[in-house]
């Protein structure tokens, strides 16, 4: 479900923009330079300010950082119980530390909870040489990695976030980054939601301060220098729904709380999420020529949510275009149509329809008959 509703909003073009709310739902007033706030389960943009605006991500870009590592231990090039050695570049690494010892070893495990917790830019560095054998070769790793998952907007000079000129990011794709995490990477997600973590006899706190204040916040990552300002990347789930909110340059640490705090309780209070269709649940016959059957059920692979904000659903309506004429063979799966949604006349999002069943071709006679048909027509 999270999965499907990333897809979609990665395809920028297809889930709905906060501007159509705007009538009914209008988000708090904000200091952040940009925000962005998401609905996960639908992919529906709640409110944005700026979101695709060049930022310098700060430590947000340990996302990035984490990601591969992560994709690293997904494909067992790495294992969290493996010891890495501590290089001199990493204990030299300026800014926020897990204070490593040079030539020490330490375990993948060790490091990531550095990483995330501490916002350590040594662990950044020993694990970046870990999986790409330098810092550099690892930050063309997370060049080509974002180039992949279409982070358009998005370009890295190294694994830490200390500000270079040629590192930067948006808040669209930061978010896109961050949600990937969640879906490929459930089982480290709860890493983000750690408070605290002790190494080398040193107890540092996770920076993001809405862990524990707020019981629905899980995770996931702070970020600072004194050009990027305060930053937070915040998840929250409540109700079986998952929002999640960035705000660049917030003013101050609480700055950056209290607005993250702000727009979740902006999301969660406004608008709903509702299960529009089911899994193979049928929205529509389409017609079939030249096939083995006249028609063919319509629908989505996935269960397929909508957000609007609370009580609205009326406003929500929905047209279905199909590709005509859709001519045998047809696979299961294969996208035959669009559904058209619009909220109070106004462009919601466009969604793809698949076929649920595969049809196959008919005998030569009902071919013949239907390429007359179609002539006609």
């Amino acid at each position: 479900m999270l999965l499907r509703a990333l897809i979609l909003f990665l395809a920028a073009s297809l889930p709905a923009h906060a501007q159509v709310f705007d009538e009914y739902s209008s988000p708090p007033s904000l200091y952040s330079r940009a925000f962005l706030l998401v609905d996960l389960q639908s992919g529906a943009i709640l409110a944005e300010k700026n979101a695709d605006e060049r930022i310098e991500p700060a430590s947000l870009t340990k996302l990035m950082t984490a990601y591969l590592v992560f994709e690293a231990l997904y494909q067992k090039r790495l294992t969290l119980q493996q010891k890495v050695v501590v290089s001199e570049k990493a204990w030299r690494a300026p800014g926020s530390r897990m204070f490593l010892e040079p030539d020490s070893e330490v375990s993948v495990e060790e490091l990531l909870k550095g990483l995330i917790v501490q916002s350590g830019n040594d662990a950044a560095i020993v694990l970046a040489e870990a999986v790409g054998g330098s810092e550099q070769q690892f930050v063309d790793m997370m060049n080509r990695e974002a180039q992949r998952l279409r982070l358009t907007d998005t370009k890295f000079a190294n694994a830490t976030g200390l500000p270079e000129p040629q590192h930067y990011s948006t808040t669209r794709d930061l978010v896109r980054l961050a949600s990937l995490i969640i879906a490929r990477f459930p089982e480290r997600f709860a890493l983000y939601s750690l408070r605290e973590y002790t190494y080398n006899g040193i107890a540092q706190y996770n920076r993001n301060k809405l862990l524990g204040r707020d019981p629905h916040v899980d995770g996931m990552k702070t970020g600072f220098t004194e050009s990027a300002g305060f930053c937070l990347l915040a998840t929250a789930r409540r109700d079986g729904r998952r929002l999640m909110s960035v705000v660049i340059d917030a003013g101050s640490d609480d700055g950056r709380t209290s607005e993250s705090q702000k727009l979740l309780n902006f999301g969660f209070e406004q608008f709903e999420t509702r299960r529009l269709y089911s899994k193979g649940e049928v929205v529509h016959e389409l017609p079939v020529w030249k096939g083995s059957a006249d028609h063919l059920p319509a629908g989505f692979s996935q269960d397929f949510y909508v957000t609007v904000p609370i009580g609205r659903w009326q406003q929500l309506q929905a047209k279905l275009e199909s590709m005509q004429p859709l001519l045998a063979p047809v696979r299961a799966g294969q996208s035959i149509g669009m559904l058209r949604l619009t909220f109070d006349g106004e462009r919601y999002g466009e969604y793809p329809l698949v076929a649920l069943e595969s049809v196959g071709v008919a005998n030569v006679m009902v071919r013949a008959w239907h390429s007359l048909m179609l002539l006609l027509n």
